[in-house]
Order: C-alpha cells, then structure tokens, then sequence
C-alpha cells in the first residue's frame, strides 16, 4: 500500500469512495464527500492523503484547521477517514492517520482534534482534555492529541462547511 497527498486526478475517486464508505453508517450525515469537496474548494483542506493498493485508490483522509477558544492557528480537526468498505478493519484508515499526524508535526502544528469513538483514536494518542470542548457533543467523544505541549482552551470551531448539513 502507497500513502500519498491527493492530486487533481484523485478528485473523482475521493468523491466515489467516500460516499460508499459512509453509505448506511449509523453516524454519517451523508455529507462527507461534499465536506471534503468545499474543504479543497475554499483551500481549507491542509492535508489530504490517499491511500492506494496499484492504481486504486482504497483510502483516504482530511485534515482541515480548527480554531480553539482564541488560538486560531496551529490546530487541524481530523476528518473524515473513508476506507472502501470491503478494506475496512485492515489497518488502511490507521496509516492513513497516522502518516496525517507525522505531516502536521512536520507543519509545526500544535495538535489535532477529531470527533469519534474513543477508544478507536485513543490509540492514536488523542484524549478527552477538559478544557477544549466541541459544544453539544459528549466529551469523552471530543478528544485531543497535542504536540510538543502545546495548550488551548476553550469550544473548537471547524471549518463552516461541517456546520451546514
């Protein structure tokens, strides 16, 4: 498998494959593929990886800045993370994470953000931390991972297109 940034010719592909993976999973807004659409549209898409086996592409990942309380740059908010569902479970969507997190230490960010179960990017470092909030939202689902101590407090804000659906 072959980690790699998207290019223009991946567009269609990201679109394709991002609706079949979130079609009928009980969390989808059915908005993920437009998400990721805007996201490259308004330049908000700060890394962008696909994953392929040959020529296929299998996987992909968005990363896009978030702001927290008054610290507006140096935060990205992980998502979404499509795998082709006949793939999920083979460790795709985790490489992918994984090589998206080395790429934003690279950038110098200051951490990362992201939405989800727990226990799934608890392995990835990312933690519940009290004092960065997503409103709403239970806060054991709203975990962080930091870099290089990095601190924020306040409600995380993404991007307007996560807003609209």
């Amino acid at each position: 498998m072959n980690i790699r940034p998207e290019t223009p010719a991946d567009h269609s592909a990201i679109r394709s494959l991002t609706k079949d993976a979130f079609k009928g999973a009980a969390h989808s807004s059915g908005t993920e593929a437009a998400i990721v659409e805007t996201l490259r549209e308004t330049g908000a898409l700060a890394v962008s990886l696909v994953a392929e086996r040959g020529r296929e592409i299998v996987g992909h990942v968005a990363f896009s800045p978030v702001g927290i309380g008054d610290d507006q740059d140096g935060w990205f908010g992980l998502g979404p993370v499509s795998v082709r569902p006949d793939m999920q479970r083979k460790g795709i969507g985790g490489a992918l994470i994984e090589d998206g997190l080395s790429r934003l230490r690279a950038l110098g960010a200051k951490g990362c953000v992201v939405l989800g179960d727990p226990d799934y990017y608890g392995q990835f470092g990312f933690e519940p931390r009290p004092e960065v909030k997503f409103e709403g939202v239970p806060p054991e689902y709203f975990t962080v991972l930091v870099f290089d101590e990095a601190s924020a407090s306040g409600n995380a804000v993404y991007h307007a297109v996560f807003y609209e659906s």
